[in-house]
């Protein structure tokens, strides 16, 4: 179920900044708010989504943002204004917002701790197999002087959300429900602050926003926007790029999970960082030889290259935070990260957009790998000495 809702994703996910400027006719620096708008929608909703996971539990809210994204995606279809793209990213952010610490608290309700890491990374490949198949397909379908092309796709994308809700209101709906609460603490009155002073907290949130910033929050908007216009990659070569990375993830994952059992989730984000800042040199190499296939096959690079570095921190980052959570607060530990998560990625694509507009791309490439030594300095300088043994992913003795 997984693979098939996220084909409709791919259809979608490498062409947002095409679909805005090129076919709907927004300024590039538009798009980027535009995106920073949609980053902005997850940003609002985490905050509530995190207190609603608590109140009423993960499966309800769970189903609410899943609901709110097939609309969402619906409008988007027909978004001919900025009004109208403010609206449907709108919703869709804001369901994104809350769809991500639901869709984890859920998980971990019903997922044994010892196996959450290994069930993130396999769902991820999983995701990443919808996202590749529809990637494919929307590179194939996608032309620019026919918008029903692109209509076609965000219908699809639309209709792909209709199976989950199905299954979250059908036959899971005993599942995930609202925790029952030892020595009658009610969540509903800690507070975001309260959580944000636990021990680990800060540190999490920091690390999550720096994720965000120097990867998520680029890669389908700031990275898009640089290999079209500074790579001049076509739409097709980069359906095909996308396919690399969601290859790449599912071909890696696997091998990858078998290796990192054990080891210090800490220093699994600090590698890669690492890895993440060769993608973006690789990514800045196909300015140099604009056009050409060569600009493809580096952009195509790039984002294998990435790959390997989501398959390092997709495991370990969502079982860091919830290897810290208390059951009765899960979803708020979720929201805050989330929330800084989505911080980043709204800044991430204005800051993209205004620089790639002002032909300061070079400064682009230069704030992602600043910002990639940021992180590995922080996950081993801080984040390392807060973590409890067994949310750093170490087996403790019973």
């Amino acid at each position: 179920m997984v693979a098939f809702q996220f084909i409709g994703t791919g259809l979608v996910l490498p062409f947002w900044v095409i679909y805005l400027h090129e076919v709907r006719g927004f300024s590039v620096d538009v798009v980027g708010l535009l995106l920073g708008w949609l980053s902005m929608g997850g940003l609002i909703g985490t905050v509530p989504g995190g207190a609603a996971i608590d109140t009423f539990g993960p499966r309800r809210v769970f189903a609410a943002a899943v609901a709110t994204t097939a609309v969402g995606q619906a409008i988007m279809a027909f978004a001919t204004t900025i009004p109208l793209a403010v609206l449907g990213l709108g919703l869709v952010g804001v369901s994104f917002g809350v769809t991500w610490p639901a869709s984890q608290s859920f998980v971990t309700a019903v997922v044994p701790e010892h196996l959450r890491q290994r069930y993130f990374g396999l769902n991820f490949a999983l995701l990443n197999l919808g996202i590749g198949i529809g990637g494919v397909l929307g590179g194939f379908m996608a032309d620019v002087s026919r918008p029903v092309t692109f209509q076609i796709m965000y219908l699809w994308e639309s209709a792909s959300y209709l199976p989950a809700l199905f299954l979250l209101l059908v036959p899971l709906r005993h599942v995930g429900n609202r925790v029952e609460h030892a020595h009658h603490v009610d969540p509903g009155k800690i507070s975001y602050l309260a959580v944000a002073k636990r021990p680990g907290v800060p540190a999490l949130i920091v690390v999550n926003f720096l994720v965000a910033f120097v990867g998520y929050g680029q890669i389908n908007s700031g990275a898009a926007a640089y290999a079209r216009l500074m790579g001049g990659v076509s739409t097709q070569g980069l359906g095909i790029a996308f396919a690399v990375n969601t290859g790449a993830i599912v071909l890696l994952q696997l091998v990858v999970l078998q290796r990192i059992e054990g080891i210090r989730r800490t220093r699994l984000v600090a590698v890669m960082s690492v890895i993440w800042a060769v993608s973006w040199l690789l990514l800045a190499s196909s300015a140099l030889v604009p056009a050409t296939l060569g600009a493809t096959m580096l952009v195509a690079a790039f984002m294998g290259v990435f790959a390997l570095g989501e398959t390092l921190m997709q495991p370990s980052l969502p079982a860091m935070v919830n290897g810290m959570a208390p059951d009765h607060l899960r979803g708020r530990y979720n929201g805050i990260c989330s929330a800084a998560f989505n911080l980043a990625s709204v800044l991430a694509p204005i800051s993209a957009g205004w620089l790639i507009d002002r032909d300061m791309s070079w400064l682009y490439i230069v704030s992602l790998l600043v910002g990639c030594a940021l992180l590995v300095v922080f996950a081993l300088g801080r984040l390392e000495q807060q973590l409890t043994p067994q949310a750093n992913g170490l087996k403790v003795a019973a």
